[in-house]
């Protein structure tokens, strides 16, 4: 059976950058709100102590979150600006692709398309200026909504998003949008986009020599 630890942990885990609040964490978990911040305490020290952990508990106006520590700080900015595009995980990607057809759209919104947490591919392709915020959903929460970038449109040689490749359900919205279709129509561009170039290259080389 699974310890409040462990399912408050779960709960930081899967709230991603946003974090949650503890009022939420007590009615999720049925524990008291000061029983909440005493277990909170308790994980924070269990990371602290842990030299191969690499998180830690930020707690901030009611609302904990998780963070990596401060020491690891060069390790995933370099991570996170790499610039090659063409590198992209397929976690990146398919949250690209989904931003793409659906924008404007919340991580949450994301999220119940892959079946799992968005929040780093979020955040890589917002440093590779690929996505961006836009304001925030007025619903309970005020969600963030992101939407593509100018320079993904560079990225991928589309003038407009009316350019992007044809999914018959991008318009109908009651309907989900697989993650695998996306992921693959963007390869397709991106591979269309790359042959070209060298196409282009190559004709330059010619008229050069």
């Amino acid at each position: 059976m699974e310890s409040n630890l462990a399912k408050i942990e779960a709960l930081l885990f899967v709230s991603g950058d946003q974090g949650i609040e503890i009022s939420e964490l007590a009615e999720l978990t049925g524990i008291l709100k000061p029983a909440i911040y005493s277990q909170l305490e308790l994980l924070q020290q269990k990371y602290m102590a842990d030299p191969d952990a690499s998180l830690f508990v930020l707690l901030n106006h009611e609302k904990a979150r998780l963070a990596t520590k401060k020491s690891f700080a060069p390790l995933l900015q370099a991570y996170f600006t790499a610039p090659n595009v063409t590198s992209l995980s397929r976690a990146a990607m398919e949250t690209l692709a989904i931003i793409a057809y659906r924008q404007p759209v919340t991580r949450v919104q994301i999220e119940e398309i892959r079946g799992t947490s968005s929040s780093g591919a979020l955040k890589r392709l917002q440093l590779l200026d690929l996505v961006r915020e836009k304001g925030r959903l007025n619903v309970p929460g005020r969600p963030i909504i992101y939407v593509t970038t100018e320079n993904f449109l560079d990225h991928f040689g589309l003038n407009s998003l009316d350019e992007l490749p044809p999914f018959p359900q991008a318009e109908q919205l009651d309907l989900p949008l697989e993650a695998d279709d996306l992921l693959e129509l963007f390869n397709n561009k991106l591979e269309n986009k790359a042959s070209k170039e060298n196409k282009e290259n190559k004709e330059k080389e010619e008229n050069f020599d």
